[in-house]
């Protein structure tokens, strides 16, 4: 198996095993040993996800089935792929960016896969509001190809729940042009197996990368987050905070890979991940990797992962406040730094609602 490829739910060669390095804490061939059946198309009716108040352009797919929401939207498709196109011609107003929501929703059994294709135009500003939903067993598998031309600018913020009984796999693989921005936050509550993966090819040029992201994890579910930047020109930066809390018998994965070739002089690359462990049997897997091969460079990275602060318990306890409201105050406080980096403001206060009704 080619380490870079997609995972295809058509081609059982194609599902890794542990013995794949860059799957080695989300084992597939576990759950999924033969290619599943289709999932049947369904109505997702009035329901209009977490982000329903923000945009009004929405694109939804229902068990891999791409429901066609508004005719006037800036989409064409291909079968079950669609294409989006940010452009200035399509924005409300000039000054404010152009925000579409995308819908991955799952229902019932069976599998599904999904592709969509983003291009955001020259020095143009699009929001990307997207979420992962669902209930039952099913199997879904997405692919995005995002590409953010000279200038532009894409917040990719992502909310995931779907579903205790999912398989769920997406991966972003984002082609950055000179002098543009990629701002990204993924929240997630996991699932029976899940993996969120983000690789970007970054062309340095002055552009901005900075990928975030919260699991907040209860019961048996499985949340990864993998990520790989590839600084391949100079002058590049890139940030990434990673934070994580893991009750029950819950497991997250964080594997985040900076990686400056050649030529990549002047790069600034930070990557963070810390996690708390809530329970007796939860799990954490962290594999933070700074591959560099360019002198002149400013890169780092940490990792820590550990319990909430006993004697801050107990100075709470000691005003009253119940151990429970008190541990997800603390959590709370602890996961919200990431929220904050998000700088559309009605965005941000939609994803904090989210996470502060999941704690």
């Amino acid at each position: 198996m080619n380490l870079s490829s997609r995972l295809d739910l058509n081609d059982v060669s194609s599902f890794p095993t542990r013995r794949v390095e860059e799957w080695k804490y989300t084992d597939v061939r576990r759950y999924l040993r033969e290619a599943p059946r289709g999932g049947e198309p369904f109505a997702v009716g009035h329901a209009t996800g977490p982000f329903g108040d923000l945009g009004v352009h929405e694109q939804v797919f229902a068990n891999g089935h791409w429901l066609l929401q508004q005719a006037s939207d800036p989409v064409a498709s291909d079968g079950n792929q669609l294409h989006i196109y940010g452009r200035k011609g399509l924005r409300v107003r000039p000054d404010v960016p152009f925000v579409e929501r995308l819908r991955f929703v799952g229902s019932g059994g069976g599998g599904w896969q999904s592709s969509a294709g983003i291009t955001v135009g020259p020095n143009d500003h699009c929001v990307l509001l997207e979420s992962y939903e669902g209930t039952g067993s099913y199997v879904g598998n997405v692919a995005l190809n995002i590409a953010v031309l000279e200038g532009g600018r894409l917040d990719r913020i992502v909310l995931a729940e779907s579903g205790s009984e999912a398989l769920v796999f997406s991966r972003a693989d984002v082609k950055l042009s000179r002098g543009a921005t990629l701002n990204q936050t993924i929240l997630t509550t996991g699932s029976k197996l899940q993996r969120l993966e983000t690789r970007v090819i970054h062309p340095g040029e002055n552009v901005e990368v900075r990928l975030d992201g919260v699991y907040a994890l209860s019961g048996a579910a499985h949340a990864d987050l993998t990520s790989i930047v590839d600084h391949i020109g100079p002058s590049g930066q890139t940030s990434q905070l990673i934070k994580g809390v893991v009750h029950d018998t819950a497991r997250g994965v964080f594997q985040g890979k900076i990686i400056v070739q050649r030529g990549a002089d002047g790069t600034d690359a930070r990557m963070g991940h810390h996690a708390l462990i809530a329970s007796e049997r939860g799990e954490v897997d962290a594999k933070p990797e700074l591959i560099i091969y360019a002198d002149d460079v400013q890169c780092a990275h940490g990792n820590t992962v550990g319990t909430l602060d006993e004697s801050a318990l107990f100075y709470m306890q000691q005003r009253g406040i119940p151990a429970d409201e008190a541990r997800a105050l603390l959590t709370q406080a602890f996961l919200i730094e990431v929220v904050d980096r998000i700088e559309d403001e009605a965005a941000r206060e939609v994803v904090r609602e989210w996470l502060e009704a999941r704690l």
